[in-house]
């Protein structure tokens, strides 16, 4: 990638690191949406997946690669370790973009030499530029990654980065792997790397960081003011552990500050021209569709994205932002997409103008999928007076994140009350097509209607988590439900919206049976066994 010198290109990890996040695993069709979205935004380069961890990975990045890796569309990236299989795996996964990379990568500090790749630092120096050499036979863009750099020792670093970048690396990504690193020691380890790498200036320097202290994304803006040219980044900063920098602090910080930032790229301090090319018009768009899709809700103080980041309670603040909004906000909301609910629909709205304004929210869906989410907004019309652009966004993403239809949920009914038991009764459709019956007693309605679907599904599983959200404010609001189960280790989350949150916790419930069944079924599947309905598997 030739990138201009005095601009920061943004790789996004949202599919391949984000995913990462405990219970946020996405499906194929799920990871195309995120990535169309995430083209629509403008980042430069988006890391799809790792092909050789799965096939699923495998297939999600090809598709990706075929549908947004255009040739006005971002770099399309796969991730690799320093092995043959690996990189090959890759390169195939990436076949359809016009624009491939591939990212490989082999740890280089020593407690990662020691006790994960039981290699020394002469085997490290061995593989590396062979691997990158074997990449840069296949793509002609190579970005490699010692892993663990920031508690690596920088003279060996830096022989590591030499090497790599003789051998065709056209990227060097800098990895904070533990977030341990604080920002005057990350903009010191880069500045190191410019001043100690002599062929650095024919690669790009990336920085990845993880935030386990809370400081990725200023050490971020610290690299970037060290020479860093490229930020690995996610939506809503999801990823492994406490999550990854954030890509829309990052780009905000950076716009927002960018008179402060200008002469660190050689720029006029008052040049007013971006510093990315992310259109922040779709931020909380994009925040939005990632949250829904994982399940993983954007905590109300998040910065930029969060419901209260322009929020103003107090009498003082509130008086202030009345005269003049620049008195306590350092940013306008509608930058970043964010504006007042617009009522575009009712119940007397047709197809035309469901597809057409859908569209216009940046969702292009199958005529199958369309079909179904049209009847969900009519259900939802019939019970709503008016129906706003983000209980439209409930309703599409609801019908995106539908599991393997296996047990569907035909009937909920609950009784409760202050001097009453809690009592479920609940009516599946198996997947042999068989109506089952059951009821239960529970500490609550959603308890009761849980133990229910439990009895009818008869799969062992742990209910690790379960958060209401609701879409828009009103008595009559969508309210998304989001769960996760956990059997033998392994995390399942189901999502649901409905206006009744009682219903939409059964069928949030179902789903992640649902998936939980789907990868129970495949598993067996291949010893030549089918878990039979209604019995435990």
């Amino acid at each position: 990638m030739n990138a201009k010198p005095d601009r920061i290109i943004i790789f996004d990890t949202t599919l391949r690191d984000g995913e990462q996040s405990p219970g946020a695993t996405l499906n194929v069709d799920e990871k195309l949406t995120i990535a169309r979205q995430l083209a629509r935004l403008g980042v430069d380069v988006i890391e799809a997946g790792f092909p050789f961890a799965s096939p699923g990975d495998f297939a999600a990045v090809q598709k990706i690669a075929k549908a947004v890796g255009t040739e006005t569309g971002p770099i399309i990236c796969g991730l690799a370790r320093a092995t043959r299989q690996d990189i090959q795996a890759a390169a195939e996964a990436l076949k359809p973009a016009a624009k491939p990379r591939i990212h490989t990568f082999i740890a280089t500090s020593d407690i990662h030499l020691t006790y994960k790749l039981k290699k020394t630092r002469k085997e490290v120096l061995a593989i590396a530029p062979e691997m990158v050499a074997y990449a840069k036979s296949l793509v002609e863009d190579v970005e490699f990654s010692p892993e663990d750099a920031g508690r690596s020792d920088p003279e060996f670093l830096y022989e590591v980065l030499e090497r790599a970048i003789a051998a065709g690396a056209t990227t060097v990504n800098i990895p904070d792997t533990v977030g341990y690193t604080t920002p005057a020691e990350f903009g010191a380890l880069i500045r190191g790397i410019k001043e100690n790498v002599p062929n650095i200036d024919k690669a790009i320097i990336s920085v990845h960081g993880h935030n386990d202290l809370g400081l990725a994304v200023a050490n971020f803006l610290e690299a970037v003011k060290n020479g860093a040219r490229q930020l690995e980044c996610t939506i809503n900063g999801i990823g492994e552990r406490a999550g990854n920098a954030a890509l829309e602090e990052l780009v905000m910080a950076l716009h927002v500050r960018r008179q402060y930032f200008n002469p660190f790229l050689g720029r006029p301090p008052e040049s007013e021209a971006p510093l990315t090319n992310i259109d922040t018009h779709q931020i909380y768009k994009t925040s939005r569709l990632v949250s829904n899709l994982t399940g993983m809700f954007v905590q109300p103080n998040k910065a930029i994205v969060g419901a209260n980041a322009f929020a103003h309670e107090s009498g003082i603040h509130q008086d202030g932002v009345l005269k003049n909004k620049l008195t306590y906000e350092i940013m306008d909301a509608q930058l970043i997409g964010l504006t007042d609910n617009q009522i575009v629909l009712g119940k007397h709205s047709g197809r035309n103008a469901f597809r057409t304004r859908l569209k216009e929210l940046g969702f292009e869906l199958e005529d199958a999928d369309l079909n179904k989410a049209f009847v969900k907004f009519k259900e939802v019309a019939d019970k709503k007076k008016e129906i706003s652009d983000w209980d439209l966004e409930a309703i599409v993403n609801d019908e995106i994140q539908q599991a393997p239809d296996l047990f569907r949920l035909e009937l909920v009914q609950v009784s409760c009350g202050s001097n009453a038991r809690p009592t479920a009764t609940v009516m599946l459709r198996t997947p042999e097509g068989e109506e089952l019956t059951d009821a239960a007693i529970g500490t609550g309605p959603v308890d009761a209607v849980y133990k229910a679907i439990n009895r009818v599904v008869n799969v062992p599983n742990q209910l690790i988590e379960f958060s209401v959200q609701s879409v828009t404010d009103g008595i009559d609001a969508i309210g998304a439900v989001t769960i996760r189960l956990k059997h033998n280790e392994r995390i399942f989350a189901g999502h649901a919206a409905n206006t009744d949150i009682i219903v939409a916790s059964a069928q949030a419930y179902v789903n992640a049976l649902n998936r939980l069944y789907a990868a129970l079924q495949r598993e067996q599947n291949q010893t030549g066994e089918k878990p039979p309905a209604g019995t435990t598997v």
